[in-house]
């Protein structure tokens, strides 16, 4: 039995870059120990906690479109609906069931939006 370590996605609204082009379509890999303990070193969250769930999201989301690399200030500019999504995902890979359906997971309403920063289980 092999174990699955990344999982594609397609975001609800997708993260527009600076040339107006949108990306929708994405990989997700499984978090290791140090993708959630790094991120507590930064001083980005040092200063604000909140920051935590960016960067840990920006290490673990591999692609997004044809984006060369995904860092803190993509998921910063992602929008509410995709950041909920991606943050759904992350707990379901990571904390559910392997088999997941992972194209179904969840879209919270604003108002349920988890912030980025809260305990680690919740990014």
């Amino acid at each position: 039995m092999s174990l699955r370590t990344e999982f594609p996605f397609t975001l609800p609204r997708g993260f527009v870059d600076e040339d107006g082009s949108v990306h929708t379509t994405g990989v997700m890999r499984l978090a290791t120990a140090r993708d959630e303990i790094e991120p507590l070193r930064d001083p980005r969250v040092k200063d604000n906690d909140v920051f935590l769930g960016v960067i840990v999201l920006a290490r673990v989301v591999t692609r997004l479109g044809h984006l060369s690399m995904v860092t803190p200030s993509t998921i910063e500019n992602l929008f509410v609906a995709d950041l909920a999504y991606l943050q759904d995902l992350y707990r379901s890979i990571n904390f559910g069931d392997d088999d997941a359906d992972t194209q179904a997971a969840t879209t919270r309403t604003s108002q349920e939006v988890v912030l980025p920063g809260e305990a680690l289980s919740s990014v």
